[in-house]
This record gives C-alpha cells, sequence and structure tokens, in this order.
C-alpha cells in the first residue's frame, strides 16, 4: 500500500498519492509531476485516477500533466463550471484503486461546487477524508471569492458542509487539507501537520461556533485576494500547457541581458543583502524562497522575465514561478550579478541600517519617515511602531504616492525581506531615499526601542 504527502514549498500546498496493488490516485497534483510518477512507479504502480477537490486559485494544477503522461482519468468538482478536460465528480459514485475505495462528497462554501473524497481502508472502513479548502488544521475554507454580496450564503454553505457532513464521518478519520500554515487560503491554519476529524472538533476554534449564526459571523469576511488568482482560476478551468512544452529558459550573457531587459521584467531572487550592495537597474527583488506568496502580487504574465539568481536558486526558482503559470521567463544572467559588475555596467543598490541606528537618530530629533508595510493582524499581534506609517506591502503599489520622495524613508517589515520587496518596487517607481531596516520589527523589538500597544 502506498500513502504519501507531497509538500510544495512556499504555497504551503499539500497533495497525495494513494495506491493498493497496481493502481494509484493522485489528489490535486501540483504542475511538476515528478515526484507522483516516481513513487508510483517505485512502487510499480500506474497512475489510474486524479481527483480534484476544487478548482484552484493559488496554483497550476497538474491534472493534465498526468492525463497525458499516463492516461489518467481526471475527475474535477465544481461542476457548474466549463472544464476543457476531465470528467465530472459525482457525490456517492465510489472509484476504485486496488482494495481501497474513495467516495466524493459534496462540499460546498469555499467554492460552490467542492468536493471531499473520503477513503475506505480494506476493510470497508472510513479511514481518510481529503477536505480540499473546506476543513484545515485549526481553519476552515475562505469563502469570499464569490464576492462581498454572497459572503453569508457561502458561510452557510460551508457550515452544512463541515457540521453536517465532514463532522458526521466519525471522530478517528484522519482530516487532509489542500493546504497547511502560510496558505493564502486561510488565515489562521495551524502548523499541526497531521490532524483527525476528532481533533479538529476539539482544538479547531472555527469550529468552537457550533450554531450557524455564531459560524457564519466568525467566518464570512473578505480575505487578502492576490491578483494572480484570477489567472489561476482561468487556467485551471482549460488546462495549463505541459511544463515538457514549454521553453526553457536560457543562460544570458551580459550583453544578450541588457539587449534583452528593454521591455521585460527582471526579477531579482538572491538574499536581500546582495540585492542591496548592487543589482540590475529596474529589478524588482523577491527572494527565492518568497516566489510561491509574493510573485503572483507582483509580478505580470504578459511581460516576459528576466532572471538574476544564485547559480544554485535558479532551478527553484523557475519551478516556484511554473507553479505559479508564469512560462515567460526568457533566460536568466549567466554567472549572476557578478558578471554585470566586472562588465562595468551600470548597477543600483538599497542604503540598509540597523534598528540601533535608527533609534539613536530618533533620539537626537531625527525627522524619520517611517513606512511599516506589515499588515494589520501582524501589528496587532506583535504591535505598531511609533511614528510609523502603515501601508501593508500587498497595495503598496497602488497607494505609493503616499510615501514621500523628498524625505528619507526607512522601511520595515517583520525581518527585513518584505521591506527590501517594498524597497525594489519603489526604487523601479523613482523613489531614490530609501533605507531597508535590517532585522525589521524583530529587531526593533529585542532591542529596548519600544513597541505600541495597537
Amino acid at each position: 500500500m502506498l500513502f504519501e504527502r507531497i509538500v510544495s514549498a512556499g504555497l504551503s500546498h499539500y497533495s497525495y498519492i494513494i495506491g493498493d496493488g497496481s493502481d494509484a490516485v493522485v489528489i490535486d497534483p501540483r504542475r511538476d509531476v515528478d515526484a507522483y510518477l516516481k513513487l508510483s512507479g517505485d512502487n510499480n504502480m500506474k497512475i489510474t485516477h486524479v481527483l480534484e477537490t476544487h478548482r484552484h486559485e493559488d496554483f497550476i494544477v497538474g491534472s493534465v500533466e498526468l492525463e497525458t503522461r499516463v492516461g489518467a482519468k481526471v475527475y474535477h468538482a465544481d461542476r457548474q463550471l466549463e472544464y476543457k478536460y476531465g470528467k465530472e465528480a459525482t457525490e456517492g459514485r465510489k472509484i476504485s484503486v486496488g482494495r481501497l475505495e474513495l467516495e466524493p462528497i459534496f462540499t460546498p462554501g469555499h467554492t460552490l461546487g467542492s468536493m471531499s473524497y473520503l477513503l475506505y481502508d480494506p476493510d470497508g472502513s472510513p479511514w481518510v477524508v481529503f477536505t480540499g479548502d473546506a476543513l484545515f488544521a485549526g481553519d476552515v475554507g475562505r469563502v469570499d471569492f464569490m464576492g462581498r454580496s454572497r459572503l453569508d450564503e457561502m458561510a452557510e454553505l460551508l457550515y452544512e458542509s463541515i457540521f453536517n457532513k465532514i463532522l458526521q464521518i466519525g471522530d478517528g478519520t484522519l482530516v487532509c487539507p489542500a493546504h497547511g500554515a502560510g496558505s493564502v487560503c486561510g488565515d489562521t491554519i495551524s502548523d499541526r501537520l497531521w490532524t483527525s476529524i476528532g481533533l479538529e472538533r476539539k482544538l479547531n476554534p472555527k469550529l468552537r461556533h457550533a450554531e450557524k449564526a455564531g459560524f457564519i459571523k466568525n467566518v464570512a469576511k473578505m480575505l487578502d485576494y492576490p491578483p494572480y488568482f484570477k489567472e489561476m482560476e482561468k487556467r485551471n478551468l482549460v488546462g495549463t500547457p505541459l511544463i515538457r512544452d514549454t521553453m526553457p529558459p536560457k543562460a544570458l550573457s551580459v550583453r544578450e541581458f541588457k539587449e534583452g531587459s528593454g521591455d521585460a521584467y527582471i526579477l531579482d531572487s538572491r538574499k536581500e543583502l546582495g540585492f542591496s550592495s548592487s543589482h540590475v537597474p529596474g529589478s524588482q527583488y523577491l527572494w527565492a524562497d518568497g516566489i510561491p506568496n509574493y510573485a503572483g502580487w507582483f509580478v505580470p504574465y504578459d511581460k516576459e522575465i528576466l532572471l538574476v539568481s544564485e547559480r544554485c536558486d535558479v532551478e527553484k526558482t523557475v519551478t516556484y514561478m511554473q507553479r505559479l503559470g508564469y512560462d515567460n521567463i526568457k533566460g536568466y544572467l549567466s554567472a549572476g550579478i557578478h558578471s554585470w559588475l566586472i562588465s562595468g555596467i551600470h548597477s543600483w543598490s538599497i542604503e540598509t541600517t540597523t534598528v540601533q541606528d535608527l533609534c539613536r537618530n530618533i533620539d537626537q530629533d531625527y525627522d524619520a519617515w517611517i513606512l511599516d508595510v506589515r499588515d494589520e493582524d501582524e501589528i496587532a499581534s506583535q504591535g505598531r511602531l511609533p511614528l510609523s506609517h502603515n501601508i501593508p506591502l500587498t497595495v503598496l503599489g497602488q497607494r505609493a504616492s503616499d510615501v514621500p520622495k523628498d524625505r528619507k524613508v526607512h522601511i520595515f517589515c517583520g525581518s527585513g525581506l518584505r521591506a527590501m520587496i517594498a524597497a525594489s518596487m519603489l526604487r523601479r517607481k523613482g523613489w531614490k531615499k530609501l533605507v531597508v531596516m535590517l532585522g525589521g520589527v524583530f529587531s526593533w523589538n529585542s532591542l529596548t526601542c519600544p513597541l505600541e500597544d495597537d
């Protein structure tokens, strides 16, 4: 028997492969499918089915890839949508995988047609329920994708799905969701790696509201909506071109890189201190492991992309981008930023400083303009910086005019990484007097500089 969870870093996406005998099934696969093919091959199994719990919003699904490569039958949820591949999953119609069976259960709320899949063990007993984005460890699915006007309606559907279907399966049943802590598909997902219906009934704060009205009031709210979600929704209906059919990025010389950079979007995924020291003019900073969470906020789909990356991170950066549907990566700077610098071409830099220096300057009546790019939830839990102006990173592009150009702007986030994202964005838009605070609020809080209660 085979049962493995595959974790996609950054996205906090969980997919699963289950097999018995010679057959295997994959649930909610990511776009790069080699991990599933290797696991099935190592266990002398063939992937016969692919099951989707809903139309995914935060990554490109790998169903068409598996359908094409191994002939797997694809069953999707959200039957009200016009899919161009696969078949509709039907509630109650079980799918056999060796001695195992998977039963689709209609669990709308996160989307109008979400499905969960209940796995029965060889003895026919409920074993695992794959809940997609309906129920997480410590959280439930967001219900805002249909808009503010339908929040209560979707929250009521989710209540019925969770309390009248999923929780009725039995406390001993494992719960395997499509995401873990850090996903944008929930706002309070626990880092509890494995959970069960019984544990969620006991520990999930969203399930303490057993009354429908209380549950709806607690979960019916609008959350951050990255602009790339629209692109994912569209592509996950028609099926995205296979990764093997896309052109791999080329290693470019400095001359080739410079000549191709005219209308291209330049993405630099190095460490923040290397970026601050020197970078190609006009670059947007996104550290490699931050790409899954932040590329969709800033990187356009309608421009060619050029990469500047550490050599060891090029493959990872490209993989992360492809999971989000960025197939327009033209190339990367061969030999990295070092080759740019020794060529003698002009580069940009961004000033950095420490919290100690800023505190000293403030004590001496330094006229500091402090930009805090944390979101309101972080400020509520970590404290508010005195003298600061809060513009969350995800809306900074729309509110850049609120930031002065004629004063030094000291940029804070939790640790400094997102502050560098913000600084590179503002620098690209024409701001020059920018200072990134190394260590961010965590450093501030570790010293004697006070934080204000929110």
